[in-house]
């Protein structure tokens, strides 16, 4: 299916929500969002709740949650396989990048250590992750020294990690990369290398090769820390920063409002024609919480907060159906 239209939709939220933030996670199983970790003020993590909204009946709750659970946090990522959640790294509030990997079991509630330390990738916060039926990926970020470009995979079958091949020089270590699968490859899009990057790269995961590609169409701009989809062969992105601010991550950049989308058949990216439905356009941002949700009978893009133009942390959600 070739994606030409999305539709925003901004969601009610009823009760008490956990509030705005930025560098965030969400996960999604069945009609719930699971948000965790995430500032209000740069660099100072909000709390370690793990927050549910519920996207039938728009309302918020915090999670009861028992077991091994992760002190607080941002710039952390998190996956969902079948009824788990699986949340790595991040930043902690003296400012150190963490490694420890966890699962949230949603049946249960209940938080368990999986790995840490020598354990699976090295510490990194404001990395990407994404998932497939079996498999957890967590490529790039900012490492203890430096930013980073490997690729790891946790079999959540078999409870194991492993190092997938590197792709050299040629893709450099950058924070805020998209990542996703599509067509039985691990693509690798834009990101933050000391500056905002244009380019993509993809790691086949049956020859265990990387291979960078050159796209085109209507490409977006060089941009990191945005909104990331896989929806069948199509890449979607929206949003993110597309000029670093001089204060680094206590200042806001410049940030875009648009949706992208790259066929990773073809390799020509299109821009999305996103029309609004109801309450509004999410506007320009980055630092996002993002996952692929299912909503009204649409595949798409739910984006949760985030940091604003102005350097104001945001606290709304939208739903971008995709057609």
């Amino acid at each position: 299916m070739v994606v030409v239209h999305g539709s925003w939709v901004k969601l009610e939220q009823r009760g008490t929500g956990q509030g705005a933030r930025s560098s965030h996670a969400i996960a999604i199983v069945g009609q719930k969002v699971y948000a965790f970790g995430g500032e209000f003020e740069p660099r100072v993590p909000v709390d370690n709740n793990l927050h549910v909204f519920d996207l039938e009946a728009l309302t918020w709750s915090v999670a009861d949650a028992s077991g091994d659970i992760p002190p607080p946090r941002v710039g952390v990522t998190m996956a969902s396989v079948g009824e788990t959640i699986y949340v790595f790294g991040g930043r902690d509030g003296e400012h150190k990048e963490l490694n420890e990997f966890y699962s949230f079991d949603t049946r249960t509630n209940k938080w368990a250590l999986i790995s840490t330390e020598d354990i699976g990738p090295p510490h990194r916060s404001y990395h990407s992750t994404t998932a497939d039926d079996r498999h957890v990926y967590v490529f790039g970020g900012c490492g203890v020294a430096g930013r980073l470009n490997d690729l790891w995979a946790f079999d959540v079958v078999d409870n194991k990690w492993a190092e997938l091949p590197s792709p050299g020089e040629a893709c450099k270590g950058r924070g805020g990369p998209g990542l996703a699968v599509a067509q039985g490859k691990i693509w690798v899009v834009y990101g933050f290398a000391g500056e905002e990057m244009d380019d993509v790269h993809c790691f086949d995961l049956a020859h265990k090769t990387w291979a960078q590609v050159e796209t085109s169409g209507q490409k977006p701009t060089a941009r990191s820390v945005f909104c990331t989809l896989g929806n069948g062969k199509n890449i979607v992105v929206y949003g993110g920063e597309i000029d670093p601010s001089d204060q680094g991550h206590l200042g806001a950049g410049q940030f875009s409002g648009e949706v992208y989308v790259l066929d990773t058949e073809t390799l020509a990216w299109k821009r999305l024609e996103d029309k609004v439905e109801s309450g509004g356009h999410p506007g320009p941002r980055g630092w996002c919480a993002f996952a692929g949700a299912r909503r009204d009978g649409h595949q798409g893009l739910l984006v949760y907060g985030g940091n604003s133009p102005s350097n104001d942390r945001l606290d709304d959600i939208y739903f971008l159906a995709l057609s």
